[in-house]
């Protein structure tokens, strides 16, 4: 079955200060509920979030609720309890109410080019935190910046993680170790969107995303 996952970040009034990328994918409010309603029933299209920003809880978890949608909510836990982050309350919320809880790593920065101490930190050490925060067991991951190469995947193989998480784009199957997903940004129109998630992408502009991942699997 292919999957298209949508991936958000922060949602409504802007809390900090933030560069030009991170601006990009700052959605309005109103225009984060228009997508939403593009979402069908049925698992073929799926959701996500990351970097555990407080609009997750404020603006994006009632939106969902009223939807009858999940999403999974990918959290930095050096940014828990942190001024516009997530608190741990708060993401035992998202757990209570369905939510899916998955690590973005310790400190928010690429995996690729870490030592092997940083890296362990950012995909261990955070899940530690991360679980003992939810009381169970966190194995999901998704990479930040969608930064990673044979080295970072290796890494995450030997973690144990069932599922991880790329920006790569396109569709991908369910089952798929690796997952792609297409971050919304406030610069994409509505109607590709749409386009998106009821009709996949095109045949050429799928298999240049596919190659694009291949090559940073094997670097």
């Amino acid at each position: 079955m292919s999957v298209v996952i949508l991936n958000f970040h922060g949602v409504g009034p802007v809390p900090r200060d933030l560069d030009g990328g991170e601006r990009d994918r700052w959605l309005d409010r109103d225009f984060f509920e228009a997508v939403l309603e593009l979402v069908p029933g049925g698992p073929h299209v799926r959701l996500t979030f990351d970097d555990g920003n407080v609009s997750d809880w404020e603006i994006a978890l009632p939106s969902l609720l009223r939807r009858g949608l999940q999403a999974t909510f990918f959290i930095c836990s050096d940014r828990l309890d942190q001024p516009t982050f997530l608190s741990r309350v708060q993401v035992r919320e998202l757990q209570s109410r369905g939510m899916g809880i998955g690590s973005h790593g310790a400190a928010h920065v690429p995996w690729r080019h870490l030592s092997p101490d940083r890296l362990h930190a950012e995909i261990v050490d955070s899940r530690r935190v991360l679980e003992e925060v939810c009381g169970g067991a966190v194995d999901t991951a998704a990479c930040p910046f969608g930064s990673y190469d044979r080295r970072v995947l290796h890494g995450l193989r030997q973690a144990g993680y069932r599922l991880v998480y790329t920006s790569d784009g396109g569709a991908s199957t369910g089952n798929a170790w690796l997952q792609p997903r297409t971050s919304v940004t406030r610069s994409m129109p509505l109607p590709a969107v749409q386009r998106l998630v009821q009709e996949g992408l095109g045949i050429r502009e799928q298999w240049t995303i596919n190659v694009r991942r291949l090559l940073k699997r094997l670097r």
